[in-house]
């Protein structure tokens, strides 16, 4: 089809946009795209491509904005249950690590997914997979987490693989066994340490070339924070996975400095994300390769906290930034990346366009996908959204509402 009049297509063309480059939007007033298949055949000028292509079937956009698909690069898509109770325990004044400590947290999450059945687990999943393509992500990374054991971590990777094979959400999967200490290894965490590198990883694998030989490995993921895993159990597990053929990623620096964002750049990993307590030096070691920085600001925001990712020294330094939702049952319960670029615009001090860049181009990169998603360019999957506005400075500067019109995925609109 040719999708036809947008006020503004935002392109997004060239690849990702690194340190002060961001905000490149490649804007065509006026702009049309092809799409045929699954793919763009074609963007240009509306008048010029209605010429060109006077017998495709139309969509008019009709003077708004149509853009790429939002990217989200983090989230913990897959549990069941909720966390309500510990958001009012949190107005009460416990902290997230106090009540991570009394049972509570992640292991709250864990324990009813560990009991969840599949069908479970895909169900609940499946509900916001739906509202976050209806809010106009496309594609999003999905963490497992929630089992803190083999069996239950394998049974949310299927979940996970299922429902990406159902869609019309891509999904891209990570393995977040080293999402937290299980209540049974609570006393002796490096013991949890040696089962995820000894077994747990390498069960993953076998697991994953038995039942998908066709797709590349997941990622592997690891939480390096006080309370959860140290930097030298974090190195251990991130290069363990690496040996392994796994590409990986990290949790850093959410609560305290560490230095996992300079372990990440170290073992060049896809990303670091958080990033809230980052130092300088962190900073700059990720500036120096292209592990992408990705910036969480609903969490900050879901915990009250007055701290965010130092977005503008990331840039300055000529970092990789890219921004994800973090959508999770404890501290961020929010798929929406309209609300993620409007945060990212008054807490990270982005503008609207380089909050959009860092929500599509660099988030593809975050998932190491930006040579098919992520921007509209010929030969590339046409994920495309359509705006219900004119101008793409309302994704910011409104909130709370949903802007998407239209989404369409692989071609098809949905």
């Amino acid at each position: 089809m040719l999708i036809h009049h947008a006020s503004q297509l935002i392109t997004l063309q060239g690849g990702p946009q690194r340190g002060t480059d961001l905000g490149r939007l490649g804007l065509i007033e006026n702009g049309a795209v092809l799409v045929r298949g699954e793919t763009i055949a074609a963007i240009g000028d509306s008048a010029d491509m209605i010429r060109q292509y006077p017998d495709e079937p139309c969509l008019d956009a009709g003077g708004r904005v149509v853009m790429p698909g939002f990217v989200d690069p983090h989230t913990h898509l897959v549990w069941v249950g909720d966390r309500a109770a510990e958001f009012e325990m949190r107005l009460e004044g416990r902290t997230y690590l106090d009540i991570l400590a009394a049972g509570g947290g992640i292991l709250s999450t864990v324990r009813a997914t560990r009991a969840a059945s599949l069908e479970k687990i895909k169900s609940e999943t499946r509900e916001r997979a739906e509202m976050i393509l209806k809010l106009g992500t496309t594609t999003a990374e999905a963490k497992t987490g929630y089992g803190l054991e083999s069996a239950s971590e394998l049974l949310q990777l299927q979940a996970l693989l299922e429902l990406n094979a159902e869609g019309p959400l891509e999904i891209v999967p990570t393995w977040l066994g080293a999402h937290a200490i299980p209540p049974e290894f609570k006393t002796d965490p490096d013991a949890y340490t040696d089962l995820i590198c000894q077994s747990m990883l390498p069960e993953v694998k076998t697991w994953w070339q038995m039942h998908t030989p066709q797709l590349p490995l997941p990622f592997v993921d690891v939480f390096c924070e006080t309370g959860a895993f140290s930097l030298v159990q974090s190195r251990r597990i991130l290069e363990t996975a690496i040996r392994l053929g796994f590409p990986v990623k990290i949790h850093a620096d959410e609560f305290d400095n560490l230095g996992g964002a300079s372990l990440a750049a170290e073992l060049g990993a896809a990303s670091a994300d958080h990033l809230v307590k980052t130092s300088r030096e962190d900073i700059i070691a990720l500036a120096k390769g292209n592990t992408v920085a990705v910036a969480l600001p609903c969490t900050p925001f879901g915990l009250a906290e007055q701290h965010y990712t130092p977005a503008k020294d990331i840039l300055a330094a000529g970092g990789l930034l890219a921004v994800a939702s973090d959508l999770n049952p404890g501290t961020a319960w929010c798929g929406n990346m309209q609300f993620v670029i409007a945060l990212a615009c008054r807490y990270l001090k982005l503008t609207p366009a380089q909050a959009i860049a860092a929500a599509t181009i660099n988030a593809a990169a975050a998932i190491q996908r930006a040579d098919r998603i992520g921007s509209l360019e010929v030969g590339k999957q046409a994920d495309i959204l359509v705006l219900s506005v004119s101008d793409y400075r309302h994704l910011g500067y409104q909130f709370g509402t949903n802007l998407v019109n239209t989404v369409i995925k692989r071609g098809q609109v949905c």
